[in-house]
């Protein structure tokens, strides 16, 4: 049986790192972008951070940052990724990787075939990408990601793609299992998916999405 990574994002309480931990998250996401609900400053991420044990992967999101912005955010704090969840060009994610020397997953948003398309610009760029749902032009106040939208996961399933990727994008205990079935994904990622509130993680239903999606 094909063994499922799994990263739960947007982590910003000591309870919830450790339930991540504990129940056997592969990776582990903070995030460093002032309008979500889950930002943390750098001072609190590396407090977080360093409860993460090495075989853990740290991931640092961040949105179109700026130099300044991932030089704050990495001083005092070990990441062992980047995810770059904005509209960062395929020539921005070289230069980041090269100025901070770390592997990068580019964020892809997705309605339809077309946006697959897109994802071809970063093959060569890329150590990873994640699929997100895209969302509609009419959402208020929506986020670049964490908005619990789902999209059609039948999109990813006869797709071509070179690098490792995950999917994201509305998932939760009760729908995982279909939406492994159905996209073919072998790692997943969900924020908004295992709150009670927008940023307010429930250690009990981060463990209840492991299970479900490690079985």
């Amino acid at each position: 049986m094909m063994s499922i990574e799994v990263k739960i994002c947007g982590l910003d309480r000591v309870e919830s790192v450790d339930a991540a931990i504990e129940n056997g998250a592969d990776l582990v996401g903070f995030v460093f972008y002032p309008p979500s609900p889950r930002n943390l400053t750098p001072e609190v991420a590396a407090a977080l951070i360093a409860r993460v044990p090495n075989n853990v992967t740290r991931v640092g999101l961040f949105v179109d940052p700026t130099d300044e912005v991932i030089d704050a955010a990495l001083v005092g704090t070990k990441l062992d990724l980047l995810q770059l969840h904005g509209s960062e060009t395929p020539d921005r994610v070289t230069e980041i990787k090269q100025r901070t020397q770390l592997p990068v997953m580019k964020v892809i948003k997705l309605a339809s075939e077309a946006d697959l398309l897109i994802a071809a610009d970063y093959y060569d760029v890329a150590d990873r990408l994640l699929f997100d749902a895209k969302p509609p032009a009419d959402m208020e106040n929506a986020l670049p990601g964490g908005n619990a939208l789902a999209f059609d996961w039948k999109l990813l399933a006869n797709a071509d793609i070179p690098l490792s990727w995950m999917l994201a994008g509305g998932l939760n205990a009760a729908n995982i299992s279909e939406a492994i079935q159905t996209s073919g994904t072998t790692a997943v990622d969900v924020s908004s998916g295992v709150e009670e509130a927008p940023g307010v993680k429930n250690p009990s239903r981060i463990k209840e999405f492991l299970l479900a999606a490690k079985s």
